[in-house]
């Protein structure tokens, strides 16, 4: 019999999918049934942030409830150490089957060693530490137990075993990593017994005839949708279910289902590809806007596209012009309506197994993409609202809320909320709050605003120095500073929403800014770490 106290989790997560990017969070001319009827009977938080706007840095701030400082995994190339506490663990030492199938991203996927591994390079005197002082420790997160997701290894063994596990916390795991039609991992073999030559399915040389399309990062893939990623992340979560069900079905699951899409290179699949038309596709209010104090980085990106030097084929963030922006929109939209499609069929599949009464099912994103606010697309260095704000949906059929909720929240909260309803304390060092209890009671969260960090190599910003953003958010109001960069931002959302008057210039609000800066360091003070536990008092 289902145990309304330990139910089930289905864990659903997108890629780089802003929180307008969905019916449900008030965009009219997406279709996502599916997802918005979650919504409609759960809880649906409106101010929902991340704790970095970056792939690996915020999915691994959602594993273990830590902020990236805190946890080490600062921005992309930092994988989590195998010794890392993740909320998935203690799920699982609590009694919970749990797996991950889709996109991972807590160890490197590229295979791409980076050029130079400093944010700020410097000239030093003296001779150098010889390994292994040159770090901070002496351990490194490379080698062989480091290389579980690297791409490049499935990509030339498509029946390559592993990882060992539990991996993070993981029972059972299914790797999708990459974008686009370029993903690799367990899909590689799985898409190679259905295919004789997968490779002549990949990429824009192969790419199926599409007059008039312009946009960078852009082709109609020749991957029909039956072989797409987002069917393997789907057809795979069910069969999990199915064998779960067929031999543990006393035991409560908790599955990470995660999809690739939706995400640059914008290539969603037959149907989907056209199913949108660019023309209709509504630009932002702030695309034409020019600050009067732009930063020097948007300044930078602005002179590369009037020389014709911007870097398009890169996942540095780039200017497009409204025809390219258009095309990016519609082909976007077909990714998420594509994953639409799939959630329904996920949750027909517990339906059938009478699982629906007893999972509850979370939605949320690791990130958003600027999708050409300002003019600008993809992520990196600027903290619009785009990149920042995620949907966070809450599904418990033992409480349909049917509510929205104005608590602001963080990435770092998913563990705890999911450990909460399980019945489960957090580990010593967890950051976060049970968010969903908080909202439930409406009480506030103890912490005063929401902090966003971001530490960028250079290499992620087509620069040749990296970057250090701060982002504070606190009720409308989002201050933004960097280190690396002159200036800063500070927009009042409430007469502001689309952040084109920045206040941080502005002398009538030079007591707002303080007050903002103050609370930020206090925040940043409350958010160091806690762990590990003292073991003597000295």
């Amino acid at each position: 019999m289902p145990n309304p106290e330990r139910p089930n989790f289905l864990f659903i997560t997108t890629d780089q999918q802003r929180a307008d990017h969905l019916g449900c969070y008030g965009n009219a001319g997406l279709k996502t049934p599916a997802i918005d009827s979650l919504a409609a009977s759960g809880l649906a938080f409106d101010r929902f942030y991340v704790a970095c706007p970056i792939c690996m840095p915020n999915r691994i701030a959602i594993l273990t409830g830590r902020m990236p400082t805190v946890n080490g995994s600062r921005h992309n190339g930092i994988p989590l150490p195998l010794d890392a506490v993740t909320f998935v663990d203690v799920l699982r030492a609590g009694g919970y089957h749990t797996a991950l199938i889709g996109k991972s991203h807590a160890q490197n996927i590229t295979g791409r060693p980076v050029t130079n591994p400093d944010i700020f390079p410097q000239e030093v005197t003296g001779e150098p530490p010889p390994a292994p002082y040159d770090d901070a420790f002496t351990s490194r997160r490379t080698g062989p137990d480091y290389e579980a997701e690297l791409m490049p290894l499935w990509h030339r063994n498509p029946g390559r075993n592993g990882p060992a596990t539990p991996y993070y916390g993981y029972d059972f795991v299914r790797f999708a990593n990459g974008h686009s039609d370029h993903v690799q991992g367990h899909y590689t073999g799985w898409l190679a017994e259905r295919c004789a030559d997968p490779d002549a399915l990949r990429g824009p040389d192969n790419a199926l005839p599409a007059p008039g399309l312009v946009a960078p990062q852009a082709w109609r893939t020749a991957m029909p949708e039956a072989l797409y990623p987002t069917t393997y992340v789907a057809e795979t979560t069910k069969a999990f279910i199915d064998r779960h069900m067929d031999g543990r079905a006393d035991q409560p699951f908790f599955i990470h289902c995660s999809f690739p899409d939706p995400h640059h290179p914008f290539t969603p699949p037959g149907r989907y590809f056209d199913m949108y038309d660019p023309d209709n596709m509504v630009l932002p209010a702030s695309f034409h806007h020019i600050d009067a104090h732009e930063p020097p980085m948007m300044q930078l990106l602005r002179q590369r596209q009037a020389e014709g030097t911007a870097i398009l084929d890169a996942p540095t963030p780039f200017l497009v012009d409204e025809r390219q922006l258009r095309q990016i929109l519609a082909l976007t939209f077909g990714m998420i309506t594509m994953i639409d499609d799939a959630i329904a069929g996920l949750l027909a599949h517990l339906e059938a197994y009478g699982l629906a009464r007893n999972t509850v099912v979370v939605f949320t994103s690791d990130h958003g993409d600027f999708m050409g606010d300002h003019a600008l697309m993809l992520k990196h260095g600027l903290h619009y609202e785009g990149v920042l704000r995620v949907p966070f949906v809450w599904f418990d059929p033992a409480q349909p809320d049917g509510a929205r909720s104005n608590l602001a929240a963080s990435s770092i909260d998913i563990g705890t909320s999911v450990l909460a309803r399980a019945g489960l304390a957090p580990n010593n060092g967890n950051q976060g709050f049970d968010v969903v209890g908080l909202a439930r009671s409406n009480r506030p969260a103890d912490r005063l605003g929401i902090l966003i960090e971001e530490d960028e190599l250079g290499e992620h910003l087509g620069t040749e120095d990296g970057l250090r953003t701060r982002t504070f958010i606190q009720g409308d109001w989002r201050l933004t500073l960097w280190q690396g960069m002159e200036g800063g931002q500070m927009f009042d959302r409430a007469s502001d929403p689309d952040e084109m008057n920045n206040l941080w210039f502005d002398p009538a609000f030079a007591a707002k800014k303080a007050a903002l800066m103050e609370d930020m360091v206090r925040e940043m003070i409350r958010l160091t770490d806690t762990a590990p536990y003292a073991t003597h008092i000295a």
